[in-house]
């Protein structure tokens, strides 16, 4: 047998290598963000001190730090059970959000009764909910994640069915030419392609979550960020509210680019927004 001769592959054709992360783009990536947060810090103090602003109106950002300090504990044990809250909210969101889309894309007449009690649902205020899911599940951390179900599953379900629902039409004909059925087109055609989409609708239900539980605890808590603003906010207590809304952004920050990791493992080739 003669032995097969090696091909090599010139250069100029082979298929690029995928750049790492460097120390100088990563950089790049957060410098600009940075300048501009930092600028907005200098001018805040800046207006607050020239203009003699009182801290109960708006608290000068040196106010805010000092306040962060002194409640440090206090804050990070609030942080901690909001982010719970949040993480099992988000799980569940998209498991029903998948779920969901996953039903009205393979049950064609149930998917046609089930789109627009989802589509209703989603325009009944969730703050309204928040008091008759606390009267019927208490206090606890169900009303919470009940709350955070209600807010996030939508964009998850939206996403998957856009993303199931724009595969080529050429190839779902070449799959039934061939005896595929609708549970095999949908695990094997529809629900890859919908990843990208699906993953997209993960980073918005990411911060929707952070809203759903700050609302939550808003409604009924005896912890938490959304209960550290509120009880600050009755005794006065500006700096502290501001504080804590600093530690529901970081978190918000978190959770977003934790559903883009996420996303980059599961779905390096789709396109995404590129900062450098």
């Amino acid at each position: 047998m003669s032995e097969q001769p090696v091909v090599d592959i010139p250069a100029d054709i082979a298929p690029p290598s995928k750049p790492a992360l460097t120390f100088s783009a990563a950089t790049r990536h957060w410098l600009p963000a940075l300048i501009l947060f930092l600028a907005i810090v200098v001018l805040w103090e800046a207006a607050v001190r020239t203009f003699s602003i009182s801290s109960f109106i708006i608290p000068a950002p040196t106010k805010i730090v000092q306040a962060l300090v002194a409640q440090w504990g206090a804050l990070m044990q609030a942080t901690a059970v909001t982010a719970g809250e949040i993480l099992f909210g988000f799980l569940v969101s998209v498991a029903v959000g998948v779920a969901l889309a996953l039903v009205i894309v393979r049950f064609d007449w149930l998917g046609r009764a089930l789109y627009p009690l989802v589509v209703l649902f989603q325009n009944v205020p969730k703050v309204a909910l928040a008091p008759i899911f606390i009267l019927w599940f208490g206090y606890g951390l169900v009303p919470k994640i009940g709350l955070i179900l209600v807010i996030a599953f939508f964009p998850v379900t939206l996403s998957m069915l856009a993303g199931m629902q724009s595969v080529d039409n050429s190839l779902l004909a070449l799959m039934n030419s061939v005896g595929a059925g609708p549970t095999e087109i949908l695990l094997r055609i529809r629900v890859p392609h919908s990843l990208p989409s699906l993953m997209a609708g993960t980073k918005i239900a990411a911060t929707l979550s952070v809203i759903g539980a700050i609302v939550g605890e808003f409604a009924g808590a005896s912890d938490g960020l959304g209960y550290t603003i509120q009880f600050a906010s009755t005794q006065l207590d500006t700096a502290q509210v501001f504080a804590a809304l600093l530690l529901v952004s970081i978190l918000g920050i978190a959770f977003y680019y934790a559903a883009e990791v996420l996303e980059r493992a599961v779905v390096p080739w789709a396109p995404r927004f590129n900062q450098d």
